[in-house]
């Protein structure tokens, strides 16, 4: 989509996706193992207002939940933010904790043109991470 400078542009396409994440990445450097990509912006950004993840199986400890982010198509990540999954255990009646990373409409992640998200656990649990985002 074409931008016309000093006009507003406003998110223009609603976009979800999900990444389910099992082994453990205990590395913050700029070439981590074991991340999964999440989202990636469109080629005028995204305004992310949403991440969350919910554990697949009982988590006897907490655990940690971390995003990366990149803007070379995932040759490099960068550790930007993280979460704690609360330890859990899965029962068929008892309802699977979200946990939150606090983006919102008030509180949005912007993305550069085409920048990826990689979500990953720093010990080997299986995870879903979920992703909203609005490309611009």
């Amino acid at each position: 989509m074409a931008v016309t400078a000093n006009s507003i542009i406003t998110p223009q396409a609603p976009q979800s996706s999900n990444a389910a994440c099992s082994a453990a990445n205990t590395n913050y450097t700029t070439n981590p193992p074991n991340t999964v990509l999440l989202a990636t912006a469109g080629p005028n950004g995204a305004r992310v207002t949403r991440i969350s993840a919910v554990p697949l199986e009982t988590l006897t400890s907490a655990v940690q939940l971390q995003l990366f982010r990149s803007r070379d198509a995932g040759a490099t990540k960068s550790f930007f933010e993280s979460a704690a999954a609360a330890a859990h255990t899965l029962a068929d009646t008892t309802e699977v904790p979200t946990t939150d990373f606090g983006f919102s409409d008030d509180n949005p992640l912007i993305l550069a043109p085409n920048e990826r998200i990689y979500a990953a656990v720093r010990v080997a649990r299986q995870i879903t991470f979920n992703a909203e985002w609005a490309d611009y």
